[in-house]
């Protein structure tokens, strides 16, 4: 399992439903220098312990364009090159099977996973308990009225980094936030074998990340550059 969405790099081994090594780092983004280190790692583990993988799982996003770039090129080089299906698993859908497994949570809970986009901007959806979308995925720039007509009637549980930095402008009493909630690999397990087990694949060969956005490249200024500004 590879997770290359946001700032954190990590990838995972399971076998029967257990996480059996994962290395990860916080640090990022540096995605394009660690990501071949953990995979290589990985493989000597599963070589020395005889368990060479069935399929490879990679984060499908929203999320970061370069680093979803990286995570899905690396996952497609390992599925050509070891004869293997590609399986896709939702950011999103992730960061909400961790707190749903952290977190004893009403039955009647929304959740909304939150991943840090531009200003005031998130990649967001809304979901209920059974991972069925509320609200779609989407780009959405959150102001104080954000989900005014969704907590008329429930309540919401808000997560991951853009959450952080929504925290001051959504306060109405029925959201609630939870810290320290990133996308990581060993949190794909569940989702990566329930696609597994439905044979839930995706083309190798034209399977491209949810980016959401465009990438946009900006031109340094170059009066900035010639004062010493930038």
């Amino acid at each position: 399992m590879i997770e290359t969405s946001t700032r954190p790099c990590s990838v995972a081994l399971s076998q029967d439903f257990n996480v059996e090594w994962h290395e990860e780092t916080l640090e990022g983004p540096n995605h394009a220098s660690v990501l071949g280190v953990y995979v290589e790692h990985a493989m000597e583990y599963a070589r020395e312990h005889q368990m060479m993988p069935d399929a490879i799982a990679v984060s499908a996003g929203p999320g970061s364009y370069t680093g979803l770039r990286i995570g899905v090129s690396e996952a497609k080089g390992l599925a050509f090159g070891l004869g293997i299906p590609l399986i896709a698993v939702s950011t999103l859908e992730t960061m909400v099977s961790t707190v749903m497994f952290l977190h004893d949570l009403p039955d009647d809970a929304l959740f909304c996973p939150m991943i840090d986009a531009r200003r005031m901007e998130v990649y967001t959806a809304l979901y209920d308990r059974a991972l069925k979308l509320v609200e779609p995925v989407g780009a959405k720039v959150i102001d104080a009225c954000s989900y005014d007509d969704v907590l008329k009637d429930r309540e919401i549980w808000f997560f991951g980094d853009g959450a952080e930095k929504c925290k001051e402008v959504l306060r109405n009493p029925r959201m609630h936030f939870i810290p320290g909630v990133r996308p990581m690999a060993r949190e794909m397990l569940a989702l990566a074998y329930k696609a597994f087990r439905a044979q839930d694949f995706v083309d190798t060969a034209y399977f491209t990340p949810f980016y959401l956005k465009d990438f946009v490249a900006t031109k340094p200024n170059l009066d900035k550059i010639l004062k010493g500004s930038v």
